[in-house]
């Protein structure tokens, strides 16, 4: 399509949804740049025998690529139609397929590659570290620096949603000039939900309950739920007792077995000299227990969180 050596059929696979809408859309500006008429399929009203009526030649002639989006949800009578337009190939017409996991549509998707399509892959992208690689690749893609700091304040800020990732990327990048750091993304996002889980989950793991629990007061007062706070303690914790049980080795190799970003091994490493085994062990213990009683387990969830908080100080400082 954009390359004129390229096969007719182009298979786009893997759940990360961003990723899928990008290589899609990238295979067509490159249809649509050689003038093919480009023909979409939506599966939830696919009825028998559609496909073939798009495939037929028009009485004008030209080329048409057919765009499959959720082959993983479509209905068999759109995969029997697949498979029935690659049994015999028309020269003129690409054919791009989206397949989101999972075994329905398998064989239209082993039939492809049997046909030599061109395979893109869309993995889910989960971890930390897949973000940070995300966020790397945004920025180096448009020639632009971020630092590593930048990136764990991005991730950590508007990383839950990869949608919401790239959009703050793009926002950054578009909005900002020079190398963007921590205090750039703090000026845009430092508001977040997240971003403010982080902070009282950095002062309690360090001990600072003082700046915790004011931290933790100042965000209650703006309305944040105290669920995903004591997440991000509990998620934190986690982080230390794997990066203190994982031994040696350096910070890229630790970040590809724990799935977790390289400078969050790095900031790990540095916190756990600061800990014994019996004060994490407290300390997940108080974070489980608020756990519960935020979740409807008590009968005042921000008294539980301080509580937490207090307990976890107290084990850091007994090491």
């Amino acid at each position: 399509m954009s390359d004129p050596a390229a096969p007719p059929f182009v298979l786009v696979t893997g759940p990360e949804g961003i990723l899928v809408e990008r290589a899609v859309a990238d295979v067509l500006r490159g249809a649509q740049e050689q003038d093919v008429e480009v023909i979409r399929i939506d599966p939830a009203t696919y009825e028998s025998g559609a496909l073939q009526m798009h495939a037929s030649p028009s009485l004008f002639g030209g080329a048409k690529t057919i765009v499959v989006r959720d082959l993983h949800e479509s209905p068999d009578e759109l995969q029997l139609d697949l498979l029935a337009l690659l049994a015999t190939p028309d020269p003129d017409l690409g054919l791009v397929v989206a397949h989101g996991g999972g075994m329905k549509g398998k064989k239209v998707l082993d039939t492809m590659r049997k046909a030599g399509a061109r395979v893109i892959e869309c993995p889910a992208i989960k971890t930390d570290r897949d973000k940070t690689d995300f966020v790397l690749k945004e920025f180096a893609g448009a020639r632009r620096k971020i630092t590593s700091e930048g990136v764990r304040a991005l991730v950590e800020a508007v990383g839950k949603d990869v949608r919401e990732l790239a959009a703050a990327c793009s926002q950054l990048i578009s909005d900002t000039e020079g190398t963007v750091d921590d205090a750039v993304v703090d000026t845009y996002h430092g508001g977040k939900v997240e971003a403010t889980g982080f902070r009282v989950a950095d002062a309690t793991v360090a001990g600072q309950s003082g700046e915790a629990l004011r931290l933790l007061r100042h965000a209650i007062a703006t309305g944040v739920d105290p669920v995903p706070i004591v997440a991000v303690i509990a998620s934190q914790l986690r982080q230390l007792i794997k990066v203190g049980a994982a031994g040696r080795g350096s910070s890229a190799q630790l970040a590809k077995s724990l799935g977790m970003a390289p400078w969050q091994i790095d900031k790990a490493r540095r916190a756990v000299t600061h800990w014994s085994a019996d004060g994490l062990a407290i300390a997940v213990q108080a974070v489980a227990a608020a756990d519960y009683e935020v979740k409807g387990g008590g009968r005042d969830p921000v008294y539980a969180v301080e509580r937490a908080i207090l307990t976890i100080a107290r084990a850091r400082a007994a090491h």
